[in-house]
């Protein structure tokens, strides 16, 4: 196989280390690709501090891949703090450039925006705005924008349909495995839906089972849940060339989510995953950072024996 594997730096959060130290670290785990999902791990945004970020990367051989947060101004996720949704995505293709990424990774929102007014199609639109206002400049600094299925916001058939409106030309997907189980989607089936257009990736199993309330899901390390990644891997490396394996590891509590009703396309695949599934362990801290730390290594030594 010719994957490339990294890691997402969200997956050890609670070191709450920055760019430089995160590359070290990518580096001592022989990773091949670092993906800096926001904006706020670099030390500064100036040119130089960039510059130097990327000389080390380079020396340790890390491909780095640059991130952000939501780009639809009418999400409940949206922030603010970068300006309008327009100068915040524009502020992350100038760092992917400078950094030499190749995406520019960011997400519409989280589930809760699907029960907003005017649904997730408004959001989907604000956020297929948000891309065509930038298409010449992120043409110009050859980065695509690597649109992700996020928090239950979108199926990967709606993660279609946004990136075929917005232009396939500078648009892709960041496809997420963990999240497609929070829209009650199979993970190999969202592989098959968003492998002709993904960018980068965020890998992660889940267990889920059936509960009172409908289907709860929890993610869990790698090799702990559900998701069969010899299956996975096989087509993946068949479908998804050049693109990187990026792991971004949250194991975390329960989630339960009702039934969909109707059933939406795919569901049925889900629901028998979740027949074969039990409730596990909650972890006592999520947030610990030698937990975290120790997840997301574990999980890479798992993917690395099956890929070697």
């Amino acid at each position: 196989m010719t994957i490339r594997l990294g890691f997402d730096n969200y997956a050890v959060r609670g070191l709450r280390w920055k760019a430089p130290r995160l590359v070290e670290y990518a580096a001592s785990l022989k990773v091949d690709v670092l993906l800096l999902s926001d904006l706020d791990v670099h030390e500064s945004l100036g040119d130089a501090a960039l510059r130097e970020v990327k000389a080390r990367a380079d020396a340790a051989g890390v491909a780095i891949h640059v991130g952000t947060g939501s780009i639809c101004p009418t999400s409940s996720m949206f922030d603010a703090r970068r300006g309008t949704a327009e100068e915040h995505l524009r502020t992350t293709i100038r760092v992917a450039r400078a950094l030499g990424s190749p995406v520019a990774r960011c997400f519409l929102g989280r589930g809760e925006d699907r029960a907003t007014h005017g649904g997730i199609g408004t959001h989907i639109r604000n956020t297929i705005a948000t891309c065509r206002a930038v298409r010449s400049f992120a043409i110009d600094s050859g980065v695509k924008i690597a649109v992700e299925n996020h928090a239950g916001d979108m199926r990967a058939t709606e993660l279609v349909a946004l990136i075929e409106e917005a232009g396939r030309d500078f648009v892709g997907a960041t496809m997420d495995s963990g999240n497609a189980t929070w829209t009650l989607e199979d993970p190999l089936e969202s592989l098959e839906t968003l492998a002709p257009y993904a960018l980068t990736t965020g890998i992660r199993d889940s267990m889920a089972w059936e509960s009172a309330g409908g289907l709860t899901v929890q993610w869990v390390a790698m090799g702990d849940g559900l998701v069969d990644w010899k299956a996975y891997v096989k087509r993946f490396d068949e479908l998804c060339p050049g693109v990187p394996f990026v792991l971004e590891i949250i194991s975390g509590g329960p989630r339960e989510f009702p039934r969909p009703e109707p059933p939406h396309p795919g569901f049925a695949r889900f629901a028998a995953m979740a027949q074969r599934g039990r409730p596990c362990p909650a972890p006592a801290d999520p947030e610990d950072p030698a937990f975290q730390k120790s997840e997301l290594e574990r999980s890479l030594r798992y993917v690395l024996d099956m890929i070697k």
